[in-house]
């Protein structure tokens, strides 16, 4: 029987039937690291540089080990992929007779009790809301999956989509009365006959925190965990371990509320106590300030109109329960509400008691709403005895998890202390293919004139690259100043913002008119493939050090102080360094490729962390010379690396 390392040589049934596929040395010992874990158990943490081919590392062992295997995923895109390209490709290839399912989270699929909900409703809410909803109700009679992703011509951030899917706490569960055509249960049982699944890590939490509770589980026995995309676990692991409540839940639960009065009878006071709840929501909104603040809850606790309204929102709210409760018998869709009512004030009770010095509590506000956040500092023993739960084999892999080459960083948030490591290089040939540019006399990022003298030094870069350009930005105040600075300078080539359009057809966009210039923020650092001519230059403003005001990683720095160690090198400095060569990574994505990397930031030469950052990037040609750039695409008649030198 030929093992995994053979099945992705080059005379392995992969090479004859994937259109060009070449074997890579870095993804067969990838491959046979992967397939000992499977067979004879333990942990797995290794980083595959870009181009390495991990998706065919791993799938090739887990089809063909005789074992159930769990893929997770960060991103719904990779997710599809796999489901509906990657996986079919390998079966084929290796003959494999395992079945494979996709399984998401809830809001990924239509909930068809809902759809008939938002239809009493009505549809006044937009001026698009008819036209969604008419689509979404035509796409609903034909659909087998239920799968949201199916459906074009509807955004994703229409409200009509929050109306027609179910959350956690509306899911009427076995008394809804569309539970034998549910669409989730459907795709769950699937994945219980399957032999690999794939997820996402948001599932792979919901499934941890059920059987840390014993209240059961989401996903079916699996015998090992594949954990793709693993360098965003830590941060999905600290939202999951932790709990939130939201404007929208609470004036979400109130609707319910009353509809489900309106179908139980009439029940007098209910809806006046409901307006009474949204009525203190919305002066809690109002108290707690402009749109877009994210900050430490104790930075407003005691202000007395943010203590006073959230009293009144919990006062109303317990109100409300207190009457659910009394009816809760007389109908399943009461009792359900009730259930959340309770649910939501254990969620509000952290931010009116004193503060636990294990998590912080912080909020975020947006337009018409708000977030109340709280979340452990630390995940670790919590993550560790999860993983123990399962008794499985797990692989942790991605092209970004390590700083140099130690995996730190990464096993300590998780509290994997028993593993074995690996990093593979990327196979590309960057020395040949890529030049790092680092332009001088720029100020320092603090600086007011920082983004326009990015703006500035990126110009003749973007001259001399046809467009075909990505800039990358750190916050988005920066991105629209830029954007802004751009149309004046009347740019000579398509500008796509991000927040302009959908993420993805900013992308198509980008892709079919080829000498386009985007500018995105922290979205379009990681997950976007654009191979070819299309994309030849990044350009990256800042280095990505987490906001300075960003309260969860403000409460970890603490911490750490209190515990004697560094933030900065233990905690902000990797975070940074693991987010950068994501960023880069959008570069070269192909043996073919070709491009410029600049890298704006002067503290990449003038900190003594700066080398950390540099050590972290594919080895290729550094300058500071704007004509060395011009050189590499062929502008000048200087050959393409003429002048360039490591720094």
């Amino acid at each position: 029987m030929l093992n995994a390392t053979d099945l992705l040589g080059a005379d392995g049934p992969l090479a004859r039937h994937l259109p060009g596929f070449a074997p890579r040395r870095q993804q067969q010992e990838m491959a046979a690291r992967i397939e000992a874990v499977l067979a004879e158990g333990g942990v797995l943490v290794c980083e595959a540089g870009t181009g390495t081919g991990k998706t065919l590392a791993y799938l090739v062992p887990a089809l063909r080990s005789g074992r159930r295997v769990i893929v997770s995923t960060a991103t719904r895109t990779l997710q599809d992929q796999l489901h509906q390209r990657d996986i079919p490709l390998v079966r084929k290839a290796l003959a494999s007779p395992l079945r494979h399912a996709m399984l998401k989270g809830r809001a990924n699929y239509l909930c068809r009790y809902r759809l008939q909900l938002a239809a009493q409703a009505g549809h006044d809410r937009t001026p698009h809301y008819a036209d969604h909803y008419c689509r979404i109700r035509a796409w609903a009679a034909r659909t087998e999956s239920g799968d949201v992703e199916e459906l074009g011509g509807v955004p994703a951030d229409s409200p009509v989509w929050s109306q027609v899917t179910s959350t956690t706490d509306n899911c009427l569960g076995q008394d809804c009365p569309e539970f034998s055509a549910c669409h989730l249960m459907k795709a769950r049982r699937a994945a219980q006959e399957a032999d690999l699944v794939v997820i996402n890590h948001h599932l792979l939490f919901s499934d941890m925190m059920l059987r840390e509770g014993g209240f059961g589980e989401l996903l079916p026995g699996a015998d090992a965990f594949i954990i793709d995309e693993a360098h965003q676990l830590p941060e999905i692991a600290s939202r999951f371990f932790g709990c939130a409540v939201s404007a929208h839940q609470l004036l979400e639960l109130g609707r319910d509320a009353v509809k489900a009065a309106q179908e139980a009878g009439d029940m007098p006071g209910l809806p006046e106590q409901v307006l009474a709840l949204e009525e203190a929501v919305v002066a809690l909104r109002r108290a707690l300030g402009a749109p877009g603040r994210r900050l430490p809850w104790q930075a407003v606790r005691d202000e007395a109109p943010v203590r006073e309204r959230l009293e009144e929102a919990q006062s109303r709210l317990r109100v409300l329960g207190e009457t659910l409760e009394q009816v809760a018998e007389r109908d399943k869709a009461l009792d359900h509400c009730w259930q959340r009512s309770r649910r939501l004030a254990e969620r509000l009770a952290p931010f009116a008691a004193e503060p636990d010095d294990g998590r912080i509590t912080w909020l975020e506000t947006t337009r018409r709403g708000f977030v109340l956040h709280d979340t452990p500092l630390e995940i670790a023993a919590t993550f560790q005895t999860c993983m123990e739960r399962y008794r499985s084999s797990w692989v942790f892999t991605s092209a970004t998890l390590a700083v140099g080459d130690r995996f730190d960083h990464f096993t300590a948030r998780l509290g994997i202390e028993e593993a074995e490591t690996e990093r593979w290089e990327s196979p590309f040939d960057y020395a040949s293919h890529a030049l790092l540019y680092l332009p001088p006399g720029l100020p320092e990022p603090g600086a007011r004139e920082y983004t326009a003298a990015v703006v500035r030094a990126s110009l003749p870069v973007l001259q001399a690259s046809g467009g075909r350009a990505f800039l990358l930005f750190t916050s988005h105040r920066a991105l629209r100043e830029a954007a802004a600075l751009l149309r004046d300078h009347d740019l000579s080539y398509p500008l796509l913002v991000q927040g302009e359009a959908p993420r993805s057809e900013l992308l198509a966009d980008f892709r079919r008119l080829g000498n386009a210039v985007l500018l995105g923020t922290s979205s379009f650092w990681e997950g976007v493939d654009v191979r070819g001519e299309a994309l030849s230059c990044v350009v990256v403003d800042k280095l990505p050090f987490a906001p300075p005001d960003d309260p969860v990683f403000q409460a970890r720095a603490e911490a750490l102080r209190r515990a004697g160690s560094n933030p900065f090198r233990e905690c902000q400095l990797p975070h940074a360094v693991i987010t950068l060569k994501q960023g880069v990574g959008r570069l070269i994505r192909d043996v073919d490729d070709r491009g410029v990397l600049m890298l704006c930031d002067p503290r990449l030469l003038s900190r003594s962390y700066g080398r950390v950052f540099l050590g972290n990037l594919p080895s290729m040609p550094h300058s500071r010379r704007l004509a060395d750039v011009e050189a590499f695409f062929g502008n000048l008649s200087a050959p393409a690396r003429g002048g360039a030198g490591l720094l």
